[in-house]
């Protein structure tokens, strides 16, 4: 198909952004924005009204350094499936999750006026791996489509198998969350307990709307003009390599992490002074401290708040908890309530936060001794960078699959509790604690060595610096004379 417009200059190449609106999602995809407009592209960010603030340490930083980016402000989509009010996944119960994939569809056609109207519109789109549908977009506007992916390159081995060949539990196991599913075409054919494959797989129904919706938006993803993803080739080259097989573009640019002096909005904003936070860890002695934080999703019922607090209590180990409130559960006073007297009776040795802080600042201070997470891939790319052991408490999607990179693979940590509903042991919880921070152990040992493959992978001469320049290459090259003519045929 011909490109109706001319395109842009070589000297300045536009890129379309598409994110997923959910903060684990965009960060990184942020990230990755940030790092091409420093190389000279023009991007332009989709965005609903929501969703805008979260641009803004991005566009404030473009600013103040004269780079191209914008944001396209669009209307969020309305959609009957969606409870009123919800713009972003970061209030939306997960059952909600496939209907809000399926309603940010309805995007493609504002977009596309946008871009016919456009003087100079886009040579490319970078969009989320779950906006797969933005690959049928980019090629009705005869342009390339690029899937960024924020998680892990096995988990995109892994979702590029169950959306291929739909396994399912037989009739008379239809109940059994442990029964086995082999990926047979993924490197060392992992076996995976049925609960531990994605979820937004596991609710797949053969012939129901947006189930089928869901599954020709992930094939779809195998046929863009290539993929990005969070990870690096020190980490990951076997999957890296699979997935790079018989040619197909794959650009490895992680861990995406900014300097320290632009962290502090990255991702939303404190609920708590950052400079209180770094004051109360300034005095700690070093590699003291636990933190603790279970992402932007994850909320726990007051339950596993008390069996979690007693845990920490008892350790007798200084701690950072980073407490999420109840968003849509439907009985929200039994979620996300600190136990009564915690605080008092810790006093200067725990700090409890509830809201948001600057997660990376302080995984890099020096009073940060080990890491209680619910292993979102940010989070443990973040404390790999770090060089800060893992406490592993995986609950959900791709947390299953980084867990056992993190306890199994990699020995930088251990596993403390696994599920979203399951209760920790107290006394468990606190000798995991304990031996991690205090005691001698090699996953210390191991974490530094990953921080040190972290650091090299992004500095002159890494693998992740390279993908990235290569990157940016391709994108140049799309806007010399004839490429439009090139666009048939690019899977």
């Amino acid at each position: 198909m011909e490109n109706p417009h001319p395109p842009t200059s070589s000297a300045h190449p536009h890129v379309l952004v598409i994110p997923y609106p959910a903060q684990g999602h965009m960060i990184s995809l942020l990230d990755l924005t940030y790092l091409l407009a420093t190389r000279g592209l023009s991007l332009t960010v989709v965005v609903t009204p929501a969703n805008l603030p979260n641009l803004d340490s991005l566009l404030h930083r473009s600013t103040a350094e004269a780079l191209s980016v914008q944001p396209l402000v669009l209307p969020f989509p309305t959609s009957p499936t969606l409870p009123p009010g919800v713009e972003n996944a970061q209030h939306l119960a997960f059952p909600y999750y496939p209907h809000l994939i399926q309603a940010l569809s309805a995007l493609w056609e504002p977009i596309e006026l946008w871009f016919r109207a456009h003087p100079s519109p886009p040579v490319a789109i970078i969009s989320d791996f779950f906006a797969g549908w933005t690959q049928h977009l980019a090629r009705s506007l005869g342009i390339r489509r690029i899937a960024f992916y924020s998680t892990r390159a096995l988990v995109v081995s892994a979702f590029h198998s169950v959306w291929t060949h739909l396994p399912q539990r037989p009739a008379d196991r239809s109940s059994d969350d442990s029964f086995p599913i082999q990926l047979t075409d993924v490197p060392g054919s992992p076996t995976l307990s049925w609960i531990h494959l994605p979820q937004i797989y596991r609710r797949y129904q053969i012939s129901e709307p947006v189930s089928e919706f869901l599954h020709d938006s992930f094939v779809a993803n195998e046929s863009s003009w290539g993929s990005v993803i969070n990870s690096f080739r020190g980490l990951e080259a076997p999957y890296l390599d699979h997935l790079g097989r018989d040619g197909a573009r794959v650009w490895a640019v992680g861990p995406m992490l900014p300097d320290a002096g632009q962290v502090s909005g990255r991702g939303g904003k404190s609920s708590v002074a950052p400079e209180r936070v770094l004051e109360w860890l300034d005095s700690k002695p070093d590699r003291s401290v636990v933190y603790v934080c279970f992402g932007s999703q994850a909320v726990l019922s007051n339950l596993q708040m008390e069996r979690l607090g007693s845990g920490l209590e008892s350790s007798g180990v200084d701690f950072l908890w980073c407490v999420k409130g109840a968003t849509t559960q439907a009985r929200p006073e039994e979620y996300g309530q600190v136990p009564a007297g915690l605080e008092e009776r810790v006093q200067e040795r725990g700090l409890i936060v509830r809201g948001w802080i600057p997660q990376l600042l302080i995984l890099k201070h020096r009073s940060i001794g080990a890491f209680l997470t619910h292993c979102g891939w940010n989070s443990t790319l973040e404390g790999l960078a770090s060089g800060v052991p893992l406490l592993a408490w995986p609950m959900g999607a791709d947390q299953y699959l980084n867990a056992r990179l993190i306890a199994d693979e990699l020995g930088v940590g251990v596993r403390v509790c696994e599920g979203g509903q399951a209760v920790p042991d107290p006394a468990a919880l606190a000798q995991a604690v304990v031996k991690l921070v205090r005691g001698p152990n090699k996953e210390r040992a191991r974490a530094a060595e990953m921080k040190m493959r972290a650091c090299q992978a992004v500095a002159e001469g890494g693998s992740s610096l390279a993908d990235v320049e290569m990157l940016v290459k391709e994108l140049r090259s799309l806007c010399s004379p004839g490429t439009a003519d090139e666009q048939q045929g690019w899977e």
